[in-house]
């Protein structure tokens, strides 16, 4: 599934070897529903060919200041309706270009008439990235507002090793949708939980669920996306925090409730996602319990209800709740929310959520219900925030 707006970029070209990833980065970005124009230098064209990102982008690509519409204004008409300008791999030389204000072919010029937010992706020899002039050049860049993304370190084409690889494609393109992004929550500070807890019963036994964090993660990085100071209460999943969360890890539910609890004054708005367990041991062991023949009774008790306490504070921050349900899902989503005193609640069947890499999300608020399509959970999350926004200003 697409997004629901369109947004516009200008993929600029140079000429590195690392524009081979490239064609990679123009697939994904147009698989988030992004209108991708590739502008290319004559070193780029050396690299891979126009004809493959045309392909790829399904518009012509533009080598030269007089391939748009004929009137010689190309670096003026394409960065006027452009959201951003992303060169990808910038090469030394471009970089060098840029922080002079050089213009001497279509993208140099295009970036410095634009009006428009530029990024850019170095990729060089660690060697020339290490080289006092390109740190300066850099440095300059950075003081005029360039976004600079990587580079990251690695093995090199060269067959050298350091800094200088350029990111990864699927890297690339969260950095730019977070960069594209109105930052309709610009300074808000959001409270999240997300992934699964583990409730020990002995020194190598636990009760624990299939959660994979996956969706409480995707929420986290959309909310990053526009502009929110996320603080990520985490239960033990295999993935990194999206960049720029403020990460808190936790293992049972009794310490992600504690953990809730130090932070939550300071939150306007709380997105409780963790699959937390609904019960814990009453007693656990310190040793590994021995196999015997005989039945094993394991006395259970409740667990904190992490979203309810939230929701129930005498001033509560705006509260986003998540159910995961095996049947009937619209009756018991409906009856949680109304429960809890929620604003807005996601449910979705848990046997085609957990561990999937898409879904889809039936969303509960005052005026009914709102169905997101099955998709990816990273686009999912964003059209959720998206309804989470409309639905805080309203409540005002």
């Amino acid at each position: 599934m697409k997004q629901t707006y369109q947004k516009s970029i200008v993929l600029g070209i140079t000429g590195g070897i690392a524009a081979y990833k490239s064609a990679e980065l123009v697939r994904l970005l147009i698989k988030q529903g992004i209108d991708v124009q590739v502008v290319m230098t004559e070193g780029a064209c050396h690299f891979i060919t126009p004809t493959t990102m045309q392909a790829l982008s399904g518009k012509p690509v533009l080598t030269s200041q007089w391939d748009e519409g004929g009137n010689g204004m190309a670096h003026i008409n394409l960065s006027r309706v452009a959201d951003a300008i992303v060169i990808a791999p910038a090469t030394a030389d471009f970089i060098a270009k840029l922080a002079q204000g050089l213009a001497d072919d279509l993208l140099s010029t295009m970036c410095l008439a634009r009006n428009c937010p530029l990024m850019i992706a170095p990729a060089m020899n660690r060697q020339m990235w290490e080289h006092p002039a390109t740190q300066r050049n850099v440095a300059q860049l950075h003081a005029d507002g360039v976004i600079v993304l990587g580079p990251d370190s690695g093995e090199q084409a060269c067959g050298e090793d350091g800094l200088g690889r350029m990111l990864e494609a699927a890297q690339l393109t969260e950095a730019i949708m977070a960069g594209i992004q109105s930052k309709l929550l610009r300074g808000v500070k959001i409270l999240m939980t997300a992934g699964p807890t583990y409730e020990a019963i002995d020194a190598v036994r636990g009760i624990t669920n299939r959660s994979s964090g996956k969706m409480g993660y995707a929420v986290a990085q959309a909310a990053l996306e526009q502009g929110a100071e996320v603080t990520l209460v985490s239960g033990p999943v295999a993935m990194q925090a999206p960049q720029g969360a403020k990460l808190v890890k936790v293992e049972s539910a009794l310490q992600m409730f504690d953990a809730v609890r130090k932070q939550v004054a300071d939150c306007e708005i709380f997105i409780g996602v963790a699959a937390v367990a609904d019960y814990r041991l009453a007693q656990t062991s310190t040793q590994k319990i021995k196999k015997s023949s005989d039945n094993l009774t394991l006395e259970l008790v409740p667990t904190p209800d992490i979203l309810a306490y939230v929701a129930t504070l005498h001033k509560p921050p705006f509260c986003v709740g998540f159910a995961a349900e095996s049947e009937n899902l619209k009756i018991n989503a409906a009856q949680k929310r109304v429960a809890k005193k929620l604003p807005l609640l996601a449910a979705n069947l848990a046997q085609h959520a957990i561990g999937a890499e898409d879904n889809e999300l039936i969303l509960f608020d005052d005026a009914g219900e709102h169905t997101l399509p099955r998709s990816d959970k990273l686009t999912q999350a964003r059209a959720l925030i998206q309804h989470m926004i409309k639905l805080k200003e309203l409540n005002r």
